[in-house]
């Protein structure tokens, strides 16, 4: 989803939140309008309401009141003065090193168990900032979740600039973490009958293969079509993060292929494919479920239609592209064989194997000529193999986002796809090439173990042979 359609759902998140906590701040104190870009003036307003739920003078719902009046006040702001909002949180809410250092001190020459568990438990006490216990408060309003999630999103786009966000960002996803553990969370089938408001925010949050209207999201509900979503009972009408599924005869190779309406009926379908899963919640990014999803999909369709024996993906290969250009201008040397050489001099007259495949595949269009598309495709498919099975981030696992994702949660490396997504986007990001991510039940755990353990790539003899 990109920034616009984002800004646009949170935008909608702030009316619906603003009408439902209202009326919770009717004769709250401190609560008129502030100008939105927060100056000096109302920021001071601001720490006087923080400091006010701080201290929680009189009863539950003077609580909640004081609570309510602080979050409308900060939905009230433009992205300027939510960033200063969060500053003032972020800094000024801290914990205070003064009560850290205070509690620390002759914590390890105390004798007495007693005595040395109390002074521990006033140092766990003072390492708590006060801002933790504001941002709960919000957790007991209507959508007081769903404000803290996009609460979230704000600061990650902010501490990415400034590290003063950092603390503040991580004391929320602490939080959050806490809430949205996997046991709380409900699977739920979305289906053409799933209320319209829940579908059409499935349609904005789509963010690997774009659904364009109403009629395609039908298609992608139909008979031979599967869609799952996870919900959290505090948001029951948020999705966190959904997967689509299409039931095939085989293994799919061609994503647009796919994407189309078929014709082919359920009954003939041995294999889910799990063709796009996207999360919808920027908020909730580093707080894993997707791995969860796959597996309890896996189960349920196990279940449901005891024919399906075969569950994969075709997925993008967002990364490759970009590592491809940097990989062809440090000029690499041979990277093909004297016959694709020879081959490829009709289209290109550098002598520099690097050179010539920088420029054909800057040449718009080049996916559409046969003869050069067929002369590419065995280099490209070597490159992207290496890419994908070789290129490792510092941590020594994959460097390309999604072969990280899905072998982290046991699959393993099957079949390479030469042109399976021929979009604009699928040839700017990967050449067209596409992965199939095969999960075999009786493997995933002994996968995840190799990859997460040793750093070991679980790969079919078919794609390692494109390492040779």
């Amino acid at each position: 989803m990109n920034g616009t359609g984002s800004e646009n759902l949170l935008q909608r998140t702030f009316q619906r939140v603003l009408g439902q906590w209202r009326d919770i701040t009717s004769g709250a104190p401190d609560d008129a309008p502030l100008a939105p870009g927060l100056p000096d003036r109302d920021a001071d307003r601001v720490r006087r309401q923080m400091r006010a739920c701080l201290e929680g003078h009189g009863g539950e719902v003077s609580a909640r009141a004081r609570a309510a009046a602080l979050g409308r006040a900060y939905m009230s702001l433009t992205a300027e003065g939510r960033a200063r909002f969060l500053r003032i949180l972020a800094t000024e809410f801290d914990t205070d090193r003064q009560a850290v250092a205070a509690a620390a001190i002759g914590l390890d020459e105390l004798d007495d168990w007693g005595g040395r568990k109390r002074r521990e438990r006033q140092l766990r006490a003072a390492l708590e900032p006060p801002r933790l216990r504001l941002l709960t408060q919000f957790n007991a309003l209507p959508d007081g979740v769903k404000f803290l999630v996009d609460m979230r999103a704000t600061l990650l786009a902010l501490a990415s600039e400034d590290e003063a966000f950092a603390d503040l960002e991580a004391d929320l996803k602490s939080l959050l973490a806490n809430w949205f553990d996997v046991g709380f969370l409900e699977l739920r089938q979305i289906t053409w009958d799933t209320p319209a408001a829940i579908i059409e925010k499935l349609i904005e949050y789509e963010a690997v293969h774009e659904i364009s209207d109403w009629d395609e999201m039908k298609s992608r509900l139909g008979v031979d079509r599967r869609c799952y979503a996870y919900f959290h009972p505090r948001m029951p009408d948020e999705p966190l993060i959904f997967v689509e599924v299409a039931l095939t005869a085989g293994i799919a190779d061609d994503v647009q292929a796919l994407l189309s309406p078929r014709e082919e009926a359920e009954a003939a379908a041995d294999t889910a494919i799990f063709y796009s899963i996207s999360n919808c919640q920027r908020g909730l990014d580093g707080i894993g479920f997707g791995g969860f999803l796959i597996k309890r999909v896996v189960d349920q369709l196990s279940a449901e239609i005891r024919r399906i024996d075969t569950f994969a993906t075709l997925s993008p290969i967002p990364g490759f592209r970009k590592w491809l250009d940097g990989y062809l201008a440090e000029a690499p040397g041979e990277l093909m064989t004297r016959g694709e050489r020879r081959a490829l001099a009709a289209f290109c007259g550098a002598d520099d194997d690097a050179e010539c495949l920088a420029v054909l595949i800057e040449r718009p269009g080049w996916h559409r000529d046969d003869a050069l598309a067929k002369t590419l495709a065995a280099p490209l498919a070597r490159l992207c193999a290496h890419y994908l099975a070789r290129e490792k981030r510092d941590t020594g696992r994959a460097l390309d986002p999604v072969a990280h994702f899905h072998l982290s949660n046991g699959a393993r490396m099957e079949r390479l796809n030469w042109l399976a997504d021929t979009s604009p986007r699928g040839i700017a990001r990967s050449c067209g090439l596409m992965m199939n991510y095969l999960y075999e039940v009786d493997d995933i755990a002994g996968n995840h173990e190799s990859y997460t353990g040793a750093g070991e790539i679980p790969a079919s003899s078919r794609f390692r042979a494109l390492l040779r």
